[in-house]
């Protein structure tokens, strides 16, 4: 429990607090419904599911506020600058945004599918009671106040079967386009969709406008009644429930008056839905400066590097963009991180094919060589890389196309060491990289012979440890490179460090860690699919110590 709560603390308490919010607003509400004076009479027609129809609602409404807040990229890059000198686990809630938006989204959901199910249940106990004899609750409420405007029933029909209500009504129409913009944008949102249909989970996703405004305007008509301030001031319903005929002539058993609901969703979600909209104008208004490609390299493994120059781009380690093509489509914006450092004068993103964009965009430049496509960029954001320097240690783990991060945080060290920096928190480095195919080492082996030289030259060779994982290999590539062993350099990237077969035994690997630094706080930051991060997260818990004052496991993990 001690080592889970080193990374899982801070999360797991916003969590609790998220779902303590869920449970008091649907609480509050159901109570008010299913115990208020003023909904006596609907609730003798309907039931309990009134309460569970308008509880749901406002738990609706609570998580319809919280979805938009995480997906707000430049409040979360601006709350990670002024947070820089929080707790670690405080900063590291900010990496889980993505997370967090999906959990609202689960939410929504379920409430929806509990607000469905209610008033399903209240159209069928509505439809008993208008089949009910003469002298019936439901008719007399009806009859007796026809001629104020003020009746229980604002449905001006004999019949409220749940297809009529549905297509004749405000409520109704926009609750099916809710209901049908909200399951397209969740069954898009499915991992399989999203990595292999990106452009299907891309515009599928912004019907959330839509999902807005038919939240907004569902409530105006006020379907849902309760008696009138006045009319609760002189009516006893208990009374009058059981004595109808004395309407009118008690003192105590006035006729009931009626209003609707006044509706309540914009007042929730006007604050997040304009702090949305300043976000995406910020982001238009920068995504229309001049992008310059100064450089397109294509490298082993189908992997465009970009070298590009806007004015006025500032960026640190680790931060990624938003990469538009207009002559591909002027509606998709992809995420790539940045490859390069603070400290160059250009910035770069290294793309790999991986679905219809990245192909065309890949193809566009091989075939447009004189004259590049036009590139608009809408960044830098932050991510969990921007912390590598404020640990003592550091660990960084990528797979594949998933080193980008770490192409940035290595060149920026090769820049402080050229330039002396002498304010470098960090003391050691260890830098694994894993692929599937010998070629997607080319993409930074450059790089890394260089911070070799450059430790060698320095004193600091101890600074930097790196070993490259290779799982994509036969029996015959490894007996050539056992024969080939006492050579200098690896045979499969020409580098000092030997290149391994097969995947990283990670307990062995942080035991090392654990071992060489028994009192320092370890950073472990991950660009990699899921699986592995699940192994990383385990042993992070597992080789943190319960004392404080040991070696503790911190892991962070990209996500854009």
């Amino acid at each position: 429990m001690g080592n889970w709560a080193v990374n899982h603390w801070f999360p797991a308490l916003v969590i609790a607090v998220w779902l303590g919010l869920n449970v008091l607003i649907f609480v509050i509400y159901f109570l008010t419904f299913d115990r208020g004076e003023k909904y006596f009479y609907t609730r003798q027609i309907l039931g309990s599911a009134l309460a569970w129809a308008r509880a749901s609602a406002k738990c609706l409404n609570f998580n319809s506020l919280l979805i938009l807040l995480p997906v707000c990229r430049n409040l979360l890059s601006f709350l990670r600058g002024t947070c820089s000198c929080c707790r670690r686990t405080m900063r590291k809630q900010l990496d889980h945004n993505l997370t967090f938006h999906k959990l609202v989204a689960y939410m929504i959901v379920l409430h929806t599918a509990i607000h469905i199910i209610a008033h399903l249940f209240n159209f069928e106990r509505y439809n008993d009671a208008q089949q009910a004899p003469n002298g019936s609750l439901l008719l007399l409420l009806s009859q007796t106040n026809q001629h104020k405007g003020m009746w229980l029933n604002p449905i001006h029909s004999n019949s409220t079967t749940p297809l009529y209500v549905t297509f004749t009504t405000i409520p109704g129409l926009t609750g099916v386009i809710i209901t049908l913009a909200l399951i397209l944008m969740v069954t898009s949102s499915v991992q399989i969709i999203r990595r292999s249909y990106f452009e299907v989970f891309w515009y599928t996703h912004h019907l959330f406008v839509i999902y807005f405004v038919g939240l907004v305007i569902h409530g105006i008509a006020g379907l849902v009644r309760g008696q009138t301030h006045e009319s609760l001031e002189e009516n006893d319903p208990k009374r009058c429930v059981h004595h109808p005929e004395e309407w009118g002539h008690h003192h105590r058993c006035q006729v009931p008056e009626f209003e609707g609901i006044p509706a309540e969703s914009w007042k929730w979600v006007l604050a997040p839905a304009i702090l949305y909209a300043l976000e995406r104008l910020l982001r238009f208004g920068r995504s229309c400066q001049r992008v310059v490609v100064t450089k397109a390299v294509m490298h082993p493994s189908k992997v465009l590097e970009l070298q590009m120059h806007m004015k006025g781009f500032r960026m640190e380690v680790g931060q990624y963009v938003f990469l538009n093509c207009p002559s591909i489509s002027h509606l998709e914006w992809h995420p790539f991180t940045l490859t390069s450092a603070p400290e160059e004068d250009f910035f770069s993103a290294h793309i790999r094919e991986a679905g219809d964009w990245t192909g065309a965009l890949i193809e566009a430049f091989e075939r447009q060589k004189p004259k590049t496509p036009r590139i608009k960029v809408d960044g830098p954001f932050g991510t969990a890389s921007e912390d590598v320097f404020q640990y003592e240690v550091a660990m960084l783990v990528g797979a594949g196309i998933g080193v980008t991060p770490f192409a940035s945080v290595l060149k920026s060290i090769w820049y402080k060491f050229q330039h002396g920096d002498q304010n470098l928190k960090t003391k050691k480095i260890y830098f694994y990289w894993i692929c599937r195919e010998t070629g997607a080492f080319g993409w930074f082996k450059d790089l890394l012979a260089l911070l070799e030289q450059e430790m060698q030259e320095s004193g600091r060779a101890g600074f930097l440890s790196y070993r490259l994982f290779l799982t994509g290999w036969s029996s015959q590539m490894v007996g050539h490179a056992s024969l080939n062993f006492d050579q200098s350099t690896d045979m499969v990237t020409g580098l000092r460090q030997k290149t391994s077969f097969g995947r990283p035994m990670w307990s062995n690997e942080f035991s090392v860690v654990a071992a060489a630094h028994p009192s320092s706080v370890v950073g472990v930051f991950l660009c990699g699919p899921e699986a592995l991060a699940k192994s990383l997260k385990t042993c992070c818990q597992q080789h943190s110590s319960l004392d404080p004052r040991k070696v503790q496991f911190y892991f962070n993990k990209e996500n854009f």
